[in-house]
């Protein structure tokens, strides 16, 4: 399994609304595709912004070519990112799971 990274930071005034829109663009775009396993979404709030991270899950490599071009290194930015006065990452990591646990109540 692979997992994707990105990150970006907006005001925090923006936050609950681009979160909001994350799940409409990228959570949305990826959760149909084949090989896409599932996704995370972090936020911290910083002095005068809100850093947000989104991990998404992926069988493999080619899997997440098929969403993101051949050059999987490159983020998908989305038209409308401006409206939340994003200060995105342009680029993503992508990680080996080696391990994936979840603790049941």
């Amino acid at each position: 399994m692979i997992a994707r990274e990105w990150k970006a930071k907006c005001p925090l005034k923006h936050k609950d609304g681009f979160i909001a829109y994350l799940y409409q663009t990228g959570i949305k775009d990826t959760c149909v595709l084949e090989g896409y396993m599932g996704a995370q979404i972090f936020t911290r709030d910083l002095e005068n912004a809100a850093e947000i991270k989104l991990v998404t899950f992926w069988k493999d490599l080619e899997c997440i070519k098929k969403y993101a071009g051949e050059d999987i290194g490159i983020a998908r930015l989305y038209p409308e990112d401006y409206k939340y006065e994003l200060d995105p990452d342009t680029f993503v990591y992508h990680y080996e799971v080696i391990e994936n646990q979840w603790k049941n109540k």
